[in-house]
C-alpha cells in the first residue's frame, strides 16, 4: 500500500470489518461480531477493496459464508485459517496473490464458488467442491489455482493427487507422528487401530466427493474409488463407507441415493443400516425400505421393517 494509511471499521449485519486505505486501495485487516454470512464490498471510501489482509478472519469461530468481491487481488497469509465453521468462500476465479496457510483447519469448507458462475453450470459446481477439497482435505494447496480450475488439465492433476492419497498405506505417517509426539502418549490418536480407521475415513471422503462431482473422471478412476468405497461399505470388514455418511451427512438424502445408485445398500446389509439410523433420521429409513422393497420384487416394501 502506498500513501499515508487510514484506518476505518464499516458495519455489516451483526459486526463489522476493519480495514486500512491509504488513498488508491482498501485492504480488509479484520472482523468483529458473529455474522454467519460477510460480504465484501468492492468499495470502501470510494476506493476498490482489494486485498484480504494477514490472519483478518483468524479463527472466527461463526461466519460460514463469505463473499469477496471482483475487486479482490490478493489474499495474504492465514487469512481464513482456523475457521471452523466456514463452509463456503465465493471469489472470482481468475490470477490471485495468495498467501500460505489461507484455509489451515477450515475443517468444515466444502466449496470455493466462482462469484460470476452460473448456478445451473454443472462443471462449475464440480469445481467448486473439488477446489475446497483439494485445500481442507487433499493436502494440495498447489491446486488452489481460481484461474486454470476447470481446465482438463487442472482435473488431470486433481486425479493424480487423488490417486496418490488413495494409494497411500493406511498405516503410513503413524511411527512418525509418534516419535514426533504429534499426539499426547497413551491418548485415542496414538492406537494405530484408531490411525488407519481416520485414513479409511479421509479416503472415504475423498473418492464419495470426486464421484459425486465426476466432470473429467476416467472410467478407471470411477472403478477404482468404487471399488474402494464398496469394500468399506456396511457389512465388511471395516465399515467407513456407511460411517461417514451416517456419523457425517445424517439426514442428507444426496449420500444415500449415492449409495444404493453404487450398489452399497443390498439385502443382505440394510436391515444392520435401519438399525444404526435408531429412532432418529426417519425420512432417511423411509427412504432405504423403499429401495429394500424394489430389491424384494413383488413383495410389501414396507412389511419386514417398522420405523
Amino acid at each position: 500500500m502506498g500513501g499515508k494509511i487510514r484506518a476505518g471499521e464499516w458495519n455489516t449485519a451483526q459486526g463489522c470489518l476493519i480495514y486500512a486505505a491509504d488513498g488508491e486501495s482498501v485492504e480488509i485487516t479484520g472482523s468483529r461480531g458473529r455474522d454467519t454470512v460477510i460480504e465484501i464490498p468492492s468499495q470502501l471510501e470510494g476506493l476498490p477493496v482489494t486485498r484480504i489482509g494477514k490472519k483478518a478472519f483468524l479463527s472466527n469461530k461463526t461466519v460460514k459464508e463469505i463473499t469477496l468481491p471482483d475487486t479482490i487481488e490478493q489474499i495474504s497469509d492465514w487469512a481464513f485459517a482456523c475457521c471452523a465453521k466456514l463452509t463456503v468462500l465465493t471469489l472470482p476465479y481468475r490470477k490471485l496473490e495468495l498467501g500460505q496457510g489461507i484455509f489451515r483447519d477450515c475443517i468444515s469448507l466444502s466449496q470455493i464458488m466462482d462469484r460470476n458462475a452460473s448456478p445451473r453450470d454443472k462443471n462449475m459446481t464440480d469445481v467448486s467442491y473439488l477446489l475446497a477439497a483439494a485445500v481442507a482435505a487433499l493436502d494440495a494447496f498447489y491446486l488452489f489455482d481460481p484461474e486454470t480450475a476447470g481446465s482438463a488439465e487442472w482435473f488431470a492433476r486433481w486425479d493424480v493427487r487423488l490417486r496418490a492419497v488413495m494409494e497411500t498405506p493406511d498405516e503410513e505417517g503413524f511411527s512418525k507422528m509418534l516419535l514426533c509426539g504429534e499426539e499426547d502418549y497413551g491418548s485415542r490418536e496414538n492406537n494405530l487401530d484408531h490411525y488407519t480407521g481416520q485414513q479409511r475415513r479421509r479416503k472415504v471422503r475423498l473418492a464419495m466427493c470426486r464421484l459425486m462431482h465426476d466432470t473429467c473422471l476416467k472410467d478407471e478412476d470411477r472403478k477404482m474409488l468404487s471399488d474402494y468405497l464398496l469394500s468399506h461399505r456396511k457389512g465388511q470388514e471395516t465399515e467407513e463407507t456407511w460411517q461417514v455418511v451416517l456419523e457425517e451427512h445424517g439426514d442428507e438424502i444426496s449420500y444415500y441415493r449415492f449409495l444404493t445408485q453404487m450398489g452399497a445398500v443390498d439385502k443382505e446389509n440394510v436391515q444392520a443400516m435401519l438399525s444404526d439410523l435408531g429412532e432418529s433420521h426417519t425420512e432417511m429409513k423411509a427412504y432405504l425400505m423403499e429401495y429394500c422393497g424394489g430389491l424384494r420384487e413383488g413383495e410389501d416394501p414396507f412389511a419386514a421393517f417398522a420405523l
